[in-house]
This record gives structure tokens, sequence and C-alpha cells, in this order.
């Protein structure tokens, strides 16, 4: 899947157009331009029409009153001009921005803002996925649509750092390549002995982001907890609706006096997952919390 990371500080409408066009945009990003639009160069011809037919009625203007001032034939003129202009109107109307010129213009705009696949080595796109499917996960959980959660900072906050844990590892990734291409081209012993501390910072990095992205699969761990206790709670509720009709047969059958105990724990079930379920949410408060700290740039 060609997946397009976008600064969510881009408008949401342009963002959606790049995720839906990551190929087009990659093809921009290698030096792709559009054809040039078309619309201006109709639109000077047609102002070329226009004029040449203005041009035209005004001499014959200038001719009929010189011959003695027929009027009604000049404004017989006026009026085959005025049909003649409707029809160049008509003829061809002049073309929108093409869709891949929207795209071209909003990209070179927004340059910057947005990530593409191409942007991560191997081992970066792993970690990038990862925080994808961790943020997709709670911001797609029922608990985050209910409220049960800080919904409306999850909606804020972990798309920023979705963005911020993709710009560091895009730039780790050029960081790495750079690296990788110095060292295959050879050296003396001194700068290998100079590439190592370079290295150890990439390392270093490379495993802050990771710890970044574990924080994340950690809270969308808490999420599910609590995605199983209110499934779970949802099931005995059920149960427990249904709990008189039981009670009503067993008495109809003169069987109550056997009504078998799990019946009535049906209550202590439902309790226990009720506080199962605010300690699932509770859990994931705070690794919430955890999360919530100054951004790292």
């Amino acid at each position: 899947m060609h997946h397009v990371v976008v600064d969510p500080e881009v408008p949401a409408e342009v963002a959606e157009l790049f995720r839906r066009n990551g190929p087009l945009l990659s093809r921009i990003r290698a030096g792709w331009t559009p054809e040039p639009h078309s619309g201006s160069s109709k639109l000077a011809v047609r102002a070329l029409q226009v004029c040449g037919a203005l041009a035209g009625l005004l001499l014959l203007g200038v001719v009929l009153v010189a011959q003695g001032g027929q009027i009604f034939l000049f404004v017989a003129a006026l009026f085959l001009f005025v049909a003649v202009i409707g029809h160049l109107a008509a003829k061809e109307p002049l073309e929108p921005e093409t869709y891949e010129y929207d795209v071209y213009r909003q990209a070179r705009w927004y340059e910057g803002r947005y990530l593409l696949p191409e942007d991560f080595d191997h081992s970066a796109e792993l970690l990038r996925e990862r925080t994808r499917q961790a943020v997709d996960y709670v911001l797609g959980s029922e608990v985050n649509g209910k409220g049960m959660l800080d919904d409306v900072r999850n909606s804020v906050m972990l798309p920023a750092q979705e963005w911020e844990i993709s710009r560091l590892l895009a730039k780790l990734s050029a960081l790495r390549g750079e690296h990788r291409d110095l060292a295959r081209g050879g050296g003396s012993p001194e700068v290998f002995a100079a590439m190592e501390p370079l290295e150890r910072a990439l390392i270093a990095s490379e495993a802050a982001v990771v710890a970044r992205v574990e924080a994340l699969e950690r809270y969308a761990g808490h999420v599910a907890d609590a995605e199983r206790a209110l499934r779970a709670q949802e099931q005995i509720e059920l149960l427990r609706s249904r709990l008189p009709r039981y009670e009503e047969l067993l008495a109809e059958t003169g069987a109550d006096a056997f009504a078998v105990p799990e019946i009535d724990g049906l209550s202590r079930d439902a309790a226990r997952l009720e506080q199962a379920l605010r300690d699932s949410v509770r859990s994931a408060q705070e690794a919430f919390r955890y999360l919530d700290g100054p951004a790292e740039t």
C-alpha cells in the first residue's frame, strides 16, 4: 500500500487528497510536472475572436453611417454580433484545472508536510507501520468512540505523535542511507574511526524512536483490554436483561427451587466486569498521560 503520512496541521481536504494520490506524489517528487494548462491559451484565442468580431462591427458601423446613416442596419449587425459572441461562449467552455494539476499545486505548496514510502528504509518502514496500526486501533476503538477515553485529546495528540515519529524515522532513514554510502565508498582507518560515533548516534536515535513506538503500542494494548472488558460487560448485561424470563419459566414449571446458582451469580459477574472495565480504562488513561509529554525534536 502506498501509504502517505501527512502533517495533521495540513487542512483535512488537502490531507485526504494526498492520501489518495501517493503514486502521483512520488512522480511529482521525482520531477514530474503536469502538461501546461490549456485554459489560458483558449482564453487568449477566445479574446482574439471577440476583438476581431468587435472590430468588424465598428467598421461596419462607420461604413453604414458614411453611406447615409442607415442605423437600422447597424442595429441588425449589433444583434448579429451578440449572437456570434454567445455562440463562441457556448461552443467550447474553458476547461477547469485538471485533477493532476491540483495535486501538483498542493504538493508544491505543502512541500515537506507529507512523507512517502520512499522516505523510509526497511527498518523505519516497519516502525512506521507499527505506529500507524497502534494509532488507528485506538482512534477506531469502541471505548474511544463512546468517550470512555479522552477521545478529544486522542484525536489531536495521536495523529501528532504519528507525524512526529514518522518525521524522525524519515530523517533517520536519510542519515542511515548517507552513512551506508560513505561506508561502502571505503576509506582509511581514521575515517572509519570517525564514523563510529556517528553510527552509535544513529543506533541511539533509533532506540529512542522505538521507545516512543512501544509506548504507543502499550497504550493500544490497554485500550484493547478495555475493549474486551466492555464487550464482556455488554454480554453480561444482555443476559441480566433476560433473567426475568428464565425466572418466570422456572416458576411456571415448578422448578424454581432447583434454579442453578449461576443465574444468581450474573449480578456478581456484571459487577466484576464493570470494575475490570474501569481498571482497564484507568490503565489506558495512565498510559496516555505517559505519552502526553513534551514533543522531542
